[in-house]
């Protein structure tokens, strides 16, 4: 147990480094990740666009801290590629006395729940209104270890870490690998196969379901970039009002037509049946014989069948797009011999168990550090 202890504002010295705000100068701006996050580049802008007069210049190696949100963790180390950014005066930086605390090793501590709850303690206000009060934090205490440990922590941390990423980036790399194979798998699949449009293939099915106003009623979502089904909160039927809704059975073929152009294409799973969607969710449901749900839910994840459902979505920019329903059934789909489809879903089911077993993996990786921390700081009980 780390026995020893220090107030923060023995380390940490506000810095007061001000500059002008040049209308005709760019500037960059930073972005504090909640959750112990760290910092990362909001964006290059030029000072016109800023609308005070003068900001805080942050350097690398300073702590810089959200007063809004301090209490979810929206704090970092200011990184070498943020060096000189500016920020308004509700994110302070302070400087680190590196001859009592190194920055690395703060920046380690300060990643862990008894910090972050730290500075929900030192945030005060009303519900809209919380902020940090400097005076406050500054008068907190957090273990110190000497610095000959807080060194050896920090090689630990950093070895492990650089384990984590290693580890991580395997993972993606072997997701990309697999969705490419998928990829050309399925345009030998398609090969030479004739083009049907889906009102042949997948007809559309609508099942209206009649309003109980003392019913409640289950409604499903479909989340865009091919990420699959998502369960609402239920609907109490009072509150329907002229909304139409429409029953889903699982293996239906969905489409949301707002965001179909950027993906939200998605088959009904066993546990999403009977659940109710809007008039802006379509049930497509496949000819047996002809086609397979997730062959054409696949085709609609590929650059062609993106192309072609945002072609069919007609309207303004960004979210202002909706697909039609009579330019949908009449999308053109290929349509191999159902055999050859079934070979193809195959190789689909056995992605999911790899794609499932990497997840589980990248669970247990993501998990290590945070088990790290709460062993290295012993739960943080000397914080206070």
């Amino acid at each position: 147990m780390m026995s020893r202890t220090i107030t923060i504002e023995r380390f940490l010295t506000k810095s007061e480094d001000w500059v002008p705000v040049r209308p005709d100068q760019n500037y960059k701006q930073i972005t504090a990740r909640l959750w112990g996050k760290g910092l990362t580049l909001r964006g290059e802008v030029p000072g016109s666009a800023i609308a005070a007069a003068r900001q805080y210049c942050a350097k690398a190696g300073q702590f810089l801290i959200s007063r809004i949100d301090a209490r979810h963790g929206a704090f970092g180390i200011v990184p070498e590629e943020l060096d000189g950014a500016l920020v308004s005066n509700d994110f302070p930086c302070f400087n680190i006395d590196a001859s009592t605390v190194l920055p690395h090793f703060f920046e380690w501590y300060s990643r862990t729940p008894e910090f972050i709850d730290l500075c929900r303690r030192a945030s005060e206000g009303s519900t809209n209104r919380v902020r940090m009060k400097e005076a406050k934090f500054l008068k907190m205490t957090v273990p110190l270890p000497s610095l000959d440990e807080q060194r050896r922590i920090v090689e630990k941390l950093d070895r492990v870490a650089a384990l984590v990423d290693d580890r991580r980036n395997a993972i993606e790399a072997a997701e990309r690998e697999t969705q490419a194979l998928l990829l050309k798998a399925f345009q030998r699949a398609i090969d030479g196969a004739p083009l049907r449009p889906m009102a042949e293939v997948a007809p559309l099915v609508r099942r209206p379901v009649e309003i109980d106003l003392d019913a409640s009623y289950p409604e499903l979502g479909v989340r865009s970039f091919g990420r699959g089904t998502f369960h609402k909160p239920d609907l109490p039927g009072a509150e329907v009002g002229n909304k139409k809704l429409f029953r889903i059975c699982g293996g239906d073929l969905l489409f949301n037509i707002v965001f179909a152009w950027e993906g939200a294409v998605a088959v009904a799973q066993p546990e999403d049946e009977g659940r109710v969607g809007s008039h802006r969710f379509l049930s497509c449901v496949p000819a047996p014989e002809t086609a397979t749900v997730e062959f054409l839910r696949f085709y609609f994840s590929t650059p062609e069948g993106l192309q072609k459902l945002g072609e069919a979505s007609p309207g303004g920019a960004g979210r202002n797009r909706t697909l039609g329903l009579k330019k949908l059934e009449s999308l053109q789909v290929p349509v191999p011999p159902i055999l050859r489809q079934h070979w193809f879903d195959g190789l689909q089911t056995k992605a999911r168990e790899a794609r499932a077993i990497r997840a589980s993996t990248a669970q247990d990786v993501e998990a290590l550090i945070p088990a790290m921390l709460h062993e290295i700081f012993d739960g943080g009980a000397m914080a206070a």
